[in-house]
């Protein structure tokens, strides 16, 4: 499949899947990443920029252009964004939780509650409003459980759900390329593309550093042995990965299987039956 009918797919199946569960707008959380940022345009094509609502959600460990190239998009897109940081909830959180973790709120369960607390304001404003709450999480990041439970894994829908990381990029420069075909200027900024994944839930928390391996290698190796039926120890040695880091992701993987049960639907066959 050609990351054309890639995306078109991802589009047409958060389009179809809104349409059957009553949905007509969107809600979704606007980091200034790459996820966010395609997932929010995918929501553009499929609902329209009138019924798309992001959500900037800046926390202690924000950094400055993660909330500039959140706004950047949502003035390139022309959809509606409102600024809701969370670091007040998150600071009664840590006070509330600080005796019962021991002096502090720190480490996993630090950045956990961060995440949880965006949560909680995105399902206010989906409750609220009617909007359906779109996921952002990837393929990538879901088989290794990368992701908070009932945090970044809520949503009704996820459109990059079936796209590892390297593809989400992929989609993300073909996008900007319709774009610039057609009025001259991108839709994501190029910033996007070229900074570090973060979380930004710890301070120079980086995302290929949490997994152990850059997106390019990781993908290569995920895709050989849970795509392709390889054996582990064959694709680490096609992909370079030392057998002992293999073994260590596979084994990561099979752990978050619980989290996987927990994500949202994403695009696949089922949804055109």
């Amino acid at each position: 499949m050609d990351v054309r009918d890639k995306y078109e797919r991802c589009v047409a199946a958060l389009g179809d899947y809104a349409s059957r569960a009553g949905f007509s707008e969107a809600v979704i959380g606007l980091s200034g990443g790459i996820d966010s940022s395609v997932a929010a345009v995918m929501a553009l094509d499929a609902f329209g920029a009138g019924n798309v609502h992001g959500v900037l959600l800046p926390g202690p460990y924000s950094s400055g252009h993660s909330v500039s190239d959140a706004l950047e998009l949502v003035r390139n897109a022309g959809i509606e964004a409102q600024t809701l940081p969370i670091t007040g909830p998150f600071e009664a959180f840590s006070d509330l939780l600080a005796d019962a973790c021991g002096g502090s709120l720190s480490g996993l369960a630090s950045e956990n509650t961060q995440a949880r607390c965006r949560m909680v304001v995105l399902m206010a404003l989906s409750n609220r409003y009617g909007w359906m709450l779109v996921n952002t999480g990837n393929k990538s990041e879901a088989l290794m459980g990368y992701s908070t439970l009932y945090g970044d894994t809520a949503g009704a829908f996820a459109p990059l759900g079936g796209l590892y990381k390297t593809d989400v990029y992929a989609v993300g420069r073909y996008r900007n390329q319709m774009e610039l075909d057609s009025r001259g200027c991108p839709l994501i900024p190029e910033s996007v593309f070229s900074k570090p994944p973060s979380a930004e839930l710890a301070e120079g928390q980086r995302d290929e550093d949490s997994l152990g391996l850059p997106y390019a290698q990781l993908d290569a190796f995920l895709e050989r042995v849970y795509e392709r039926g390889e054996a582990p120890r064959s694709a680490a040695t096609a992909e370079g990965v030392a057998i002992d880091q293999a073994e260590r992701l596979v084994e990561r993987v099979e752990r978050s299987a619980f989290k996987r049960a927990c994500e949202p639907p994403f695009p696949a066959d089922r949804f055109y039956d």
